[in-house]
């Protein structure tokens, strides 16, 4: 009993390598995508655009990314994961250089394009291979370790890109990724093993693919244009959701008919826990990335913050990420999902509650606290819930649960940026823009996010509990 504690506390050194490396690898696209918020203004200038076509550069990027996740469940099945996952690796630094080098707006649109794809290959991959690299025993410890990336492109993207933006030229957002790729590439062709298809039998479903990744886009797109026009109730959302939703219809029944030999077979969401997973991670998008829409804002308009000081004041929110990290990848292990995120949700909302009451005169010191607190409790709502997500599946439906739960995950971040968008500019419309009308709105929108945190408890008390099958 002693000996299997001991050695279940060690990782081996192989799986920590490989988990090392294929964190490495997802560096670049967590980055790029929270550096070149900061650049819009610049890029602006640079080619003589308007602000709303520089943000199909960022639209693109998404939409670009939600299309390619089913693909990468085909490529899983299909071939060797290592090879894809560094091809994939190595044609976002290719497409980087291109995105650096665009000489007019329309050139830099469509090497965004080309990256949000080649990104979407990489995130289902990273996530999937972890799973099988680590097995059930360590999952929680190893996906502690290759969420690094997802801490640091939130924390440092934005300051690293102002900073960039400042000592050189918006071109370096994208060159730099080359130097994280000629790092990683050979590192993870060292460290990784080689991964066996995990369905050789699998046919290209063209159908499947299509209709998945153009309900992804539908839906996101849709959800977008809610937050441009500050309302659901427009024609462009209308239109463009309801075709997202006539999409999962038909895929529903197209995966009924085709008996669930499929891209994405719908009869994963019958494991009990990857369906608490599926609604618990939908709205820890939701919770978690909505406020980091309106949190620089908020620096911005009630401190009057420079982009890249709102970027700083959002640091401790990261250190805590950072801080709590390690040790709930090993109570996972030990405890099982359903405690570690019950606690982080109590945790989460004590650290989010009190932005509903925050004004322009509270103290950064006050403020700077309840972050770290909320930050802290991020790794323990999202990491348990991805890892309880491949709990009790055999290898063969990994690559499915990858591409579940990154279409989840996209509609949920892209909801919850919307909604809160949305509840925000609500508020403020029709009333005279004043200090306690415009703090009210921002009020509202965290608000929000504590009713989004506060309905992750129902999925949490599905998922597994450890602590009652070692009582038994």
């Amino acid at each position: 009993m002693t000996q299997t504690s001991n050695t279940s506390n060690k990782l081996p050194k192989e799986v920590l390598s490989a988990a090392w490396a294929i964190a490495l690898g997802a560096i670049a696209p967590m980055l790029d995508s929270t550096m070149v918020n900061i650049a819009i203004d610049q890029l602006t200038k640079n080619f003589h655009t308007t602000l709303s076509i520089i943000q199909w550069a960022i639209t693109g990027y998404v939409l670009a990314l939600a299309i390619a996740v089913p693909i990468a469940g085909w490529l899983m099945n299909r071939f060797d994961g290592k090879k894809i996952f560094i091809g994939a690796v190595i044609l976002f630094g290719v497409t980087s250089v291109l995105a650096g080098i665009s000489w007019n707006v329309t050139s830099f649109i469509v090497f965004r394009l080309l990256q949000g794809f080649t990104a979407g290959i990489i995130t289902p991959l990273m996530s999937t291979l972890l799973v099988k690299t680590a097995g059930p025993e360590n999952i929680g410890r190893v996906m502690a370790i290759v969420s690094t990336p997802m801490i640091f492109g939130p924390i440092l993207g934005p300051v690293l890109g102002g900073f960039i933006i400042q000592a050189a030229s918006w071109r370096w957002i994208f060159f730099i990724n080359v130097f994280i790729i000629l790092i990683a590439a050979p590192l993870m062709m060292r460290t990784l093993p080689n991964f066996e298809p995990f369905n050789r039998k699998s046919k290209l479903d063209i159908f499947g693919i299509l209709d998945l990744s153009a309900m992804s886009a539908a839906l996101i797109y849709g959800i977008t244009k809610a937050a441009d026009h500050a309302t659901f109730k427009n024609s462009e959302s209308l239109i463009w959701t309801g075709l997202g939703l006539l999409f999962l219809i038909v895929y529903i029944v197209y995966d009924y008919r085709k008996q669930h030999v499929t891209v994405l077979p719908l009869t994963i969401f019958s494991h009990r826990s990857f369906k608490a997973s599926s609604v618990g991670l939908f709205f820890a998008n939701i919770a978690i990335m909505g406020p980091m829409l309106i949190l620089p804002l908020f620096f911005q308009n009630f401190r009057h913050f420079s982009a890249m000081e709102a970027a700083i004041a959002l640091i401790p929110q990261g250190l805590g990420m950072l801080v709590t990290r390690p040790l709930i990848g090993k109570l996972i292990d030990k405890l099982g999902a359903k405690y570690v995120v019950i606690v982080s949700l109590i945790i989460s909302l004590i650290g989010t509650i009190p932005l509903v009451f925050v004004t322009d005169k509270t103290s950064m010191v006050w403020i700077a606290l309840v972050l770290f607190i909320r930050g802290t409790s991020f790794g323990g709502i999202n990491l348990p819930l991805t890892s309880d997500a491949y709990t009790g599946l055999a290898d063969e439906e990994l690559p499915d649960a990858g591409v579940g739960i990154n279409i989840i995950e996209n509609l949920g971040s892209s909801f919850g940026s919307a909604i809160i968008a949305t509840v925000v500019a609500t508020v403020l419309q029709g009333v005279q823009p004043t200090i306690t009308h415009e703090l009210s709105a921002y009020h509202a929108g965290f608000l929000f996010s504590v009713i989004a945190l506060a309905l992750i408890f129902i999925p949490s008390i599905f998922l597994t509990n450890k602590t009652k099958s070692t009582v038994e």
